[in-house]
């Protein structure tokens, strides 16, 4: 299992980006001649981080070189910085272009990989969550999806105040979102993407979603899975006790991968 730490310009995003990129090519072969998933080719899985962190965050915080081996996964991570994986009007500063198609582009001419959407699956936690959500519904790149603890905020954000907001203040949320209180009905909204594609006659990926029954965003994640059940959208909701935290994240991350691979 390799790992890469690349750095490369992006058009979307106008500069240079850095990319952490797991890839099982240096399986020795008595190992892959015992893993059925070495029959096929490699999956690739992509990964988003959560607000203030960065494209290490899976490395350091998760068993994802483990599951890459175990699994035949590439894995890319990017660094999203704090965009929430949003094409923004703001001159580089086109996260969803970026992940939602050049990622792809550029590691299929970078390492080879089958990138068409049946090979391709995107999740993320918390912010990369949201990311994961959004990008899925916004290009066709994904057949799968993976949220855990996801930030569903949107339908919250017209009551975002400067006072008891330990996270950002409103003026970072204007930026991201535009103007908060038309944000639940954009389409920054994952409730709005849904409906929009299922009125196009475009199918839908299919999602997994788990988030802890402490969290503060359980109930926004339980929002999400009323919505989907609603409108006929396939997916799982799983809960279980635990908070906004790599503990619980870790539980989740190999279950999310094997439904992914099912």
């Amino acid at each position: 299992m390799a790992l890469v730490h690349v750095d490369f310009y992006s058009q979307s995003l106008s500069g240079q980006t850095e990319l952490y990129a797991v890839l099982p090519n240096d399986v020795p072969p008595f190992m892959a001649e015992m893993n059925e998933h070495y029959k096929r080719p490699a999956k690739v899985l992509v990964l988003l981080h959560g607000y203030s962190g960065n494209a290490a965050d899976w490395v350091t915080g998760s068993r994802i070189r483990e599951l890459s081996q175990e699994y035949n996964l590439a894995v890319l991570m990017p660094n999203g910085r704090n965009s929430f994986y949003l094409d923004l009007e703001g001159t580089g500063e086109q996260y969803a272009s970026y992940v939602g198609k050049e990622l792809l582009a550029y590691a299929s001419r970078a390492f080879g990989l089958d990138v068409s959407p049946e090979n391709c699956i995107i999740g993320g936690l918390s912010m990369g969550g949201f990311g994961a959500i959004h990008t899925g519904l916004q290009f066709d790149s994904y057949k799968k999806v993976i949220g855990l603890s996801s930030a569903l905020i949107v339908n919250g954000l017209p009551e975002i105040t400067d006072e008891g907001n330990k996270v950002a203040n409103r003026a970072y949320y204007e930026h991201i979102f535009g103007d908060l209180k038309n944000a639940p009905e954009t389409e920054a909204s994952p409730e709005v993407l849904v409906k929009k594609r299922i009125l196009a006659g475009r199918p839908l990926p299919e999602f997994f979603l788990a988030c802890g029954s402490e969290d503060f965003l359980i109930e926004a994640n339980r929002a999400l899975d009323a919505f989907l059940t609603e409108q006929g959208v396939k997916h799982e909701f799983h809960t279980s006790p635990g908070i906004h935290n790599w503990k619980f994240w870790n539980e989740w991350l190999e279950p999310a991968i094997v439904w992914a691979l099912s």
